[in-house]
């Protein structure tokens, strides 16, 4: 089966580099597309002899986008897909293990593998990133970012929504699946990642991010039988929302003493932390308030029939 790769960045620098080159014994077709980079990323790609989209500025930038731009400059022989954020370079042997599996598996759509981060020891940051790489292996119900696509499964469901600025990639994934495709995660390295998240502000910017995606995906496949992101939207507005909302309010009409019920974030903390250490618990039950205000960004954004932009944190 025929095989080209889509690349995807905007700023990226060294990291675009060093992603192109895994690529270049993989594939002689490699798209670049260009999110309005100011870094030079447009003269690496060219170099590196990638194939370079950039994309105009009339429209609000995303990944969606990006991606879509580039799977549409493919030839029509192109039969499989590598999607690749310019942030990861390609591990040795990812390409020969997926390509073997969706030639075995004609009902599979989307095969993806073990995204790693490349120092999870650089910042409490980066290591959170790394846990959130560490998912189930076998039939699953979205990929990310990086993953082997058939060309013809992603025609046959329209692409990425465009619109979207984040969780793009599951929302592509259930379309599929309702067209009777299936998803799968093998336990195979494919990608490493370069998140350089090193500011709590960043971190910030990227959990508000993830609320935003849940909001807009329960707002677009929250009815029965997905209830797509329903729960974690839930999750996000009542611990970074309602409660603490609620408490306030009731301390100032009530009691003082109302506030002794927000010991129930820390003994969440505790709860989360026996399962999966101290660091994960903290920011879980932290991270639910930049969640809470990317749902409701979302929702006032949507009511003022404003466009969403991009919420960037690097």
């Amino acid at each position: 089966m025929t095989l080209a790769a889509v690349v995807i960045g905007r700023n990226e620098g060294a990291r675009l580099e060093a992603c192109l080159a895994s690529l270049a014994t993989e594939t002689a077709t490699i798209i670049y597309v260009d999110s309005g980079s100011t870094d030079g990323s447009v003269s690496v790609a060219k170099a590196a002899g990638a194939d370079v989209i950039s994309l105009p500025m009339d429209k609000p930038f995303t990944a969606a986008r990006a991606r879509n731009a580039g799977a549409a400059m493919l030839p029509a022989e192109v039969e499989m897909i590598q999607f690749l954020d310019g942030d990861c370079t390609l591990r040795a042997g990812w390409i020969v293990s997926a390509r073997r599996f969706l030639a075995d598996n004609p009902q599979v759509a989307v095969v993806c593998g073990r995204r790693r981060e490349r120092a999870p020891e650089a910042s409490v940051y980066n290591g959170l990133v790394d846990r959130e790489w560490d998912t189930a292996i076998g039939e699953t119900k979205a990929c990310g970012g990086d993953a082997l696509i058939r060309a013809d499964a992603f025609r046959q469901a329209g692409g990425y929504r465009e619109n979207l600025i984040a969780g793009e990639e599951p929302e592509l994934c259930l379309r599929l699946r309702q067209l009777g495709w299936k998803i799968w995660r093998l336990d195979a390295e494919m990608t490493w990642h370069d998140a350089q998240i090193t500011r709590f502000s960043q971190w910030w910017r990227r959990s508000r991010r993830a609320g935003h995606a849940f909001a807009e995906g329960a707002a677009l496949h929250g009815a029965a039988p997905e209830h797509h992101w329903v729960r974690e939207t839930q999750r996000a507005i009542l611990w970074g929302g309602i409660l603490p909302v609620s408490l306030m309010v009731a301390a100032i009409v009530i009691s003082p003493w109302a506030l002794i019920v927000l010991l129930i974030y820390p003994l969440q903390a505790v709860r989360l932390a026996t399962k999966m250490g101290w660091t994960w618990g903290i920011f879980t039950v932290l991270g639910k308030f930049p969640e809470a205000l990317g749902v409701i960004e979302y929702h006032l954004r949507r009511l003022r029939g404003g466009n969403f932009r991009i919420i960037e944190y690097k």
